[in-house]
Order: C-alpha cells, then sequence, then structure tokens
C-alpha cells in the first residue's frame, strides 16, 4: 500500500519546540506516542480533529504542519 499523499513537519516543528518528545505531544493532544509517531512518518493520517490539535500544539495553521501531495491518477 502506498504512502499517504500528506507529508508533515511535525518532527521539526516538535524540534523547534523546546524538542518536544513524541510522547509530550501525544499527551497534550490526548493520543498514544505510537500514533504519534506512525503520522509523523506518514504511515497514518490522522483525522482532521487530530490534525487541529496538533497544530494548536505548536500555535501555527494547519498548513503549516500538514501538506498535501496532490497525485496523477491513470
Amino acid at each position: 500500500m502506498a504512502p499517504p499523499p500528506i507529508s508533515n513537519t511535525i518532527r521539526r516543528l516538535r524540534f523547534d519546540h523546546g524538542e518536544m518528545t513524541q510522547q509530550e505531544l501525544a499527551d497534550r493532544i490526548g493520543m498514544t506516542r505510537q500514533t504519534v509517531a506512525a503520522i509523523e512518518q506518514n504511515k497514518y493520517s490522522p483525522s482532521l480533529e487530530a490534525a487541529f490539535r496538533i497544530a494548536e500544539v505548536f500555535g501555527v495553521e494547519i498548513g503549516d504542519v500538514f501538506q498535501w501531495k496532490k497525485t496523477v491518477s491513470g
């Protein structure tokens, strides 16, 4: 299965915010560390609510966290 067409900057944002751990982010958004790791590694696309929660933690717009890569079909 191909990875989702969404990339993110969570790792950089965590680093820029005092080297926040995946666990610290998970605690702040009400998810598990494993889920945060999967999202960060582009193995899992978060729900829209989770995406907004992540952006809120970092004080940025959702588009600064997640980027959609248009795929060419056919």
